[in-house]
């Protein structure tokens, strides 16, 4: 299964990238090409979630906008690290293998945090399982840390 799908490369690299552009889609559902591009200011981004505040939208759909956008910024928080952990873990010497599951692993938790982020808080018995997918990331990402100080000793 592993050579079907390619993964026997190490492809730990370009899912940084790919971490980016998911970094980017809340911005995009949101503001860019989504129901609140109408309120969208390109020439000052920042006011986007004051401007739908006062926006005469339904509330729901305000919630999710707002939620989208700070789905978005969480994926920039943590984006320097993610890439840092893959960088280590390369350095470290990790296997393609490994570093692919994670790497993979980590991209997932990432589009699973967004989903629940920005539709899955409407129902608020998921609303803890945001912070279990957020911690699995993170988990992710100090496991390369870890896993590749540990190789290098």
């Amino acid at each position: 299964m592993a050579s079907f799908l390619g993964l026997e490369q190490n492809i730990s690299y370009y899912t940084i990238p790919a971490a980016l552009v998911l970094a980017l889609l809340p911005r995009t559902y949101s503001g860019l090409t989504g129901p609140g591009k109408k309120f969208f200011d390109g020439t000052n981004p920042r006011t986007f979630t004051a401007r739908l505040e006062s926006a005469d939208i339904d509330k729901k759909l305000r919630g999710r906008l707002q939620r989208a956008e700070a789905a978005g910024a969480n994926a920039f928080e943590t984006l320097g690290l993610y890439a840092a952990a893959v960088t280590a873990g390369n350095a470290g010497g990790l296997s393609a293998s490994t570093l692919n599951t994670l790497s993979v692993g980590y991209l997932a938790s990432r589009v699973l945090y967004t989903w629940i982020y920005i539709w899955g808080q409407e129902n608020r018995k998921l609303a803890p399982l945001r912070t279990v997918v957020w911690g699995v990331g993170m988990l992710i990402c100090m496991t390369m840390f870890s896993m590749a100080t540990s190789k290098g000793n």
